[in-house]
């Protein structure tokens, strides 16, 4: 779990995402303009939430999101995406 200096405000949330599939399920191995962009990853850090709805997610969960949820962002050479609670789908 990486150590982010940065906290986000109110509802959003900083996922640093899973690494994308490289090989199939039968071996074949999967170039990299063909790979998709994976849609599951680890939260970092979080809002304080807003003011009547406190967040549910916490540092550490896996979640899947939205395909084009959130911005995508760099921090000292890690790829992060930032995003509200609500382009969250589910807490694996």
């Amino acid at each position: 779990m990486a150590n982010l200096n940065i906290t986000p405000l109110a509802d959003r949330v900083i996922v640093s995402p899973s690494a994308a599939e490289t090989k199939t399920a039968s071996g074949i191995i999967i170039p990299d303009t063909a790979q998709e962009k994976p849609q599951k990853g680890s939260v970092v850090a979080l809002g304080n939430g807003k003011k009547d709805e406190p967040m549910t997610v916490k540092v550490g969960d896996e979640v899947l999101y939205g395909k084009y949820s959130g911005t995508e962002f760099s921090f000292e050479g890690e790829e992060y995406l930032i995003m509200r609670e609500s382009d969250i789908l589910a807490i694996l």
